[in-house]
């Protein structure tokens, strides 16, 4: 086995002859590490070798890997195992939330994953990722995430709860010279745009506005020309690549030379799946959110509604 080769979930679950969910029980327990290419988990095979000798030198080895990871699920929790927990999302909020958690919270190391929000659902469905954030926009009603949670996350129990508010709306070139003021401006014949990702919260926001004001995307000079971030947006608007972006106010300060037009004030939630394995952490988590030290980092950047941040949205 050469130690420069890798292997995605599906492929260590044929080569152990286990379930997927196996496999990312073992990844999320840290017995076996990983990395994340794009969307795509992988394991070295140096790592994957480690595992197997580490299975077979231990009492239980004569026991079939599946039953193995099963029996050991509560011994990672009370023997100080640390637990790896995957967190999603971009907003610079959720790396201040994983350093209190790894500072607060014992047996546990939070991981992070920058994937956009629909993409963060789809993974916690799949079971590749423990704490997702999401901002997605339903336009029919109105509402923020849970008609998305509910549907892509159906048949499971889970905890919503409100991370931070904050402004999304346009970014335009510093002076506003093409004076855009609302969505329905889109619809201008030859405005350059620059998007964000398919799955992106911004791509959703942007889609919805579109769909709402009739507006169809083809309409729009580059509708197709991606940035992976909001300061990939701001950037290229600054630099007069574009004439407008969809992004958060935050990024316009960051960047500079651009102006932010804010339009909506998004709601930024965190999701977690309500397991006895994840309650062993998810009120610690609440305690620090909830807590006057992490809102009072949070407070010291510009941007951010924090009147709902702690409160639990959703319990199913």
């Amino acid at each position: 086995m050469s130690n420069d080769m890798s292997y995605t979930t599906e492929e260590i679950a044929k080569l152990l002859k286990i379930s997927k969910l196996t496999v990312y029980d073992l990844i999320k327990k840290g017995e076996l590490p990983s990395y994340r290419v794009g969307k795509q988990m992988r394991v070295d095979a140096a790592d994957l070798e480690a595992y197997k000798q580490r299975t077979r030198m231990s009492a239980a080895a004569v026991q079939p890997v599946e039953a193995q990871a099963a029996a050991s699920v509560h011994a990672t929790v009370t023997s100080g195992t640390t637990r790896s927990l995957v967190i999603t999302g971009h907003d610079l909020a959720l790396d201040i939330m994983a350093k209190h958690m790894e500072q607060t919270i014992t047996g546990i190391r939070p991981l992070r994953s920058f994937v956009g929000s629909l993409d963060s659902l789809i993974s916690m469905y799949k079971g590749e990722a423990d704490i997702v954030s999401t901002h997605l926009l339903d336009g029919d009603t109105g509402e923020y995430n849970l008609p998305y949670i509910r549907k892509l996350l159906v048949g499971s129990s889970y905890l919503v709860v409100n991370l931070l508010s904050r402004n999304a709306g346009l970014y335009v070139k510093q002076g506003n010279p093409l004076q855009l003021k609302q969505w329905s401006d889109l619809s201008r014949p030859g405005l350059k745009l620059v998007n964000r990702e398919q799955g992106s919260g911004a791509r959703v926001l942007l889609d919805e506005q579109l769909r709402l004001h009739g507006i169809k995307s083809e309409q729009l000079v580059g509708y197709n020309n991606i940035q992976s971030n909001h300061l990939g947006v701001a950037t290229k608007v600054a630099s007069g690549e574009a004439d407008v972006g969809v992004g958060i106010e935050k990024a316009a300060t960051i960047v500079g030379q651009v102006e932010f037009i804010p339009l909506i004030q998004e709601r930024y939630d965190l999701v977690m799946l309500n397991t006895p394995s994840n309650r062993s952490w998810i009120p610690a988590l609440l305690q620090i959110l909830q807590s006057d030290s992490f809102k009072k980092e949070l407070q010291s950047i510009p941007g951010y509604d924090l009147s709902r941040t702690g409160e639990i949205l959703l319990e199913t």
